[in-house]
């Protein structure tokens, strides 16, 4: 019997009705949502309005005639009549945001290792210095760069050491031990000086306004190849200097995430003559930890700061031949570490199954550093090397422990007359037969002048200056060069400067507006005088806004806020908790922000928006 056409049309439709079906059990199922999202002003005005609508008009044509009576409506009215909704909008949403869990930040699945941090670049630029110039980096303190021989990093060495790299506790955890980092330990590899005033990268706007001009520099940062073409001309001035340390920084010692050097940077370089006086071990320990941070929590996509720091630090702190055959450390250590020593490294490493075979020797090891011509520019006594593993007769041991007692006694004599802890901290020696010793030293804190009475042991000073809660901050306000700690700040502020800010209170809601051509506001708790930043900065498609605390970057106190901008029913909010800065956000914001785009803002260009701070004593947070 030969088919219909009808029955062949019937087959057809059932195969493709067939195939559907297959294709929607196919479909994953939607996330089901135990809470719904809170609604909108909008949406509270617009159900009450059609209600209302629908019973005083029974002829109008149904929901969509009644929905544009309402959008009229809403349009036609003003922000105090849209008040009534707003705040109960506001309080459904606080209500559905404390309720809601706190939200953990999907760990970032490392792979391929992203970075900024090029020796390489660095070294080709060196090569091409003239004596003059080479000159002008020793007089800034920056000499030991100019023996840098590495030129590529070990990229899965440098992933490697990240998986075990505790920010928190500032620490790599390999070899079965924990392996705390100072920024002795900076000054150690890179050969750049650990003591020193802080570099603070922030300040007022129009101490470096020109530089910024004469660099092109935008709110993404300063061109590195610009940099590249200034530093080929053979002159070795102010600009020079800044530009060389420029340089160093976004392409070694601390790149971001972006290839161009911060602006940021700037502040710090307004006065070439101060550059060897600053803390750059310090600095330079701070922004790998927070670059590493940022990274870890899906901030940005490739890891800054200086890797190759690490990368050195794990060779000369892991031994992979034993302790007995340790050969002597030569400082800074950088420059005993070119591509055929790295090379052979890694080979040894392979050979012995991988990364973490050998043993640590940094707490073991008697480290002696050989001066190099950077290391001759500073005062004081020189530093002996000290080799170990060598194999002597009984007799010859005797009679060089003999003539090692006396010398220590004349050095300990001649030590006697200067600065016991500005001596050893600025030779980097580390002896296990003077560990008592340097334990049993005392100084103050160099926060003194702050209010700081702390007296520390000296192995302990730079983990108590790291932390101390009197670290200098810097008043935000342009023109204004007080620096204090942060209680100093907060009393200059309340009493210098009471009309250039704005009071709040915590929990209470706050309206503000910022004007086109303003940056920030300062806002000052009146409970406790704590000073917040509200940073506006500009992008492309909009501002971005974001709220800091101003205050020792290891404060331990925590700031929950809530921004809010509004224009007509659509809304944009961020809840999150503030970043400690000591003094101004420079550059792209380094945390979360707000992007408002332009169509928000009023027709004056005003940027209207409604803050809410909560201190750590009004909320409740796992900070674990």
């Amino acid at each position: 019997m030969v088919p219909s056409e009808g029955d062949a049309s019937m087959v057809k439709r059932k195969a493709e009705e067939h195939e559907l079906e297959g294709k929607r059990k196919k479909k994953k199922k939607k996330k089901q949502v135990d809470t719904p999202r809170p609604a909108c002003s909008w949406v509270y005005f617009s159900r009450e309005f059609i209600k209302e609508y629908s019973a005083s008009h029974p002829e109008s044509s149904g929901l969509k005639a009644a929905t544009k009576a309402a959008s009229d409506a809403w349009k036609s009215m003003s922000h105090e009549e849209k008040a009534k909704y707003t705040r109960r909008a506001r309080e459904v949403w606080d209500d559905y945001l404390s309720a809601a869990p706190a939200r953990i930040p999907k760990p970032r699945k490392q792979t391929k290792l992203v970075t900024r941090c090029s020796p390489g670049r660095l070294f080709n630029v060196l090569q091409r210095l003239t004596p003059e110039q080479k000159d002008a980096v020793n007089s800034m303190g920056f000499g030991s760069l100019l023996s840098l021989k590495c030129r590529t990093l070990r990229r899965s060495l440098c992933l490697w050491l990240l998986e075990r790299f505790n920010t928190t506790q500032r620490s790599l955890e390999i070899c079965g031990e924990c392996i705390p980092l100072y920024p002795s330990d900076v000054e150690l590899v890179m050969g750049l000086a650990a003591s020193g005033k802080d570099v603070v990268n922030s300040g007022p706007d129009d101490l470096i306004a020109d530089l910024r001009r004469s660099y092109n520099a935008s709110n993404n940062g300063i061109s590195v190849r610009l940099l590249e073409e200034r530093l080929a001309v053979p002159e070795a001035g102010d600009d020079f200097k800044r530009s060389f340390v420029l340089y160093a920084l976004g392409t070694l010692l601390s790149p971001t995430a972006r290839l161009d050097a911060s602006p940021s940077f700037l502040h710090f370089l307004t006065n070439t003559d101060v550059i060897h006086q600053y803390n750059w071990g310090k600095f330079l320990l701070d922004r790998l930890v927070r670059e590493v941070s940022r990274y870890r929590q899906g901030k940005q996509r490739a890891v800054g700061g200086c890797l190759l720091f690490l990368q050195l630090f794990y060779y000369e702190s892991i031994s992979i031949e034993g302790s007995g055959s340790l050969a002597p450390t030569v400082f800074p250590c950088l420059s005993s570490w070119g591509e055929e020593e790295i090379t052979e490294r890694e080979k040894r490493e392979r050979e012995l199954g991988g990364y973490g075979s050998g043993e640590v020797i940094c707490k073991e090891r008697c480290l002696g550093m050989e001066s190099s011509e950077y290391r001759g520019q500073l005062d004081g006594p020189p530093v002996r090397k000290l080799r170990t593993g060598e194999e002597q007769g009984p007799e010859f041991e005797q009679e060089r422990s003999r003539a090692d007692a006396e010398q220590m006694n004349r050095d300990i004599t001649s030590i006697d007359e200067v600065d016991m802890p500005n001596f050893l901290d600025s030779q980097s020696v580390v002896c296990r037969n003077i560990d008592v010793a340097v334990d049993s030293i005392r100084s103050l804190c160099r926060n003194k002048e702050y209010g700081c009475n702390e007296t520390v042991d000296y192995a302990k000073k730079n983990a108590h200056e790291e932390t101390c809660m009197y670290a200098p901050c810097a008043c935000p306000l342009v023109a204004c060069n007080f620096v204090g700690s942060s209680e100093q700040l907060s009393l200059h502020f309340s009493s210098k400067h009471w009309d250039s800010g704005r009071r709040f209170r915590y929990n209470s809601p706050l309206s503000v507006s910022l004007g086109i051509n303003e940056d920030f506001l300062v806002l000052q708790a009146e409970e406790d005088g704590v000073l917040f930043l509200l940073n506006k900065g500009l992008e492309t498609i909009g501002h971005t806004v974001m709220l800091t605390c101003i205050g020792p970057s290891m404060s331990k106190e925590k700031f929950l806020y809530d921004l809010v901008s509004e224009r007509g029913i659509s809304a944009l909010r961020l809840k999150s908790l503030t970043e400690y800065f000591p003094g101004r956000v420079e550059g792209f914001p380094p945390m979360d922000f707000l992007l408002i785009p332009f169509r928000f803002l009023d027709s004056s260009g005003e940027l209207n928006l409604e803050v809410r701070i909560w201190n750590s004593t009004e909320f409740c947070l796992d900070y674990s």
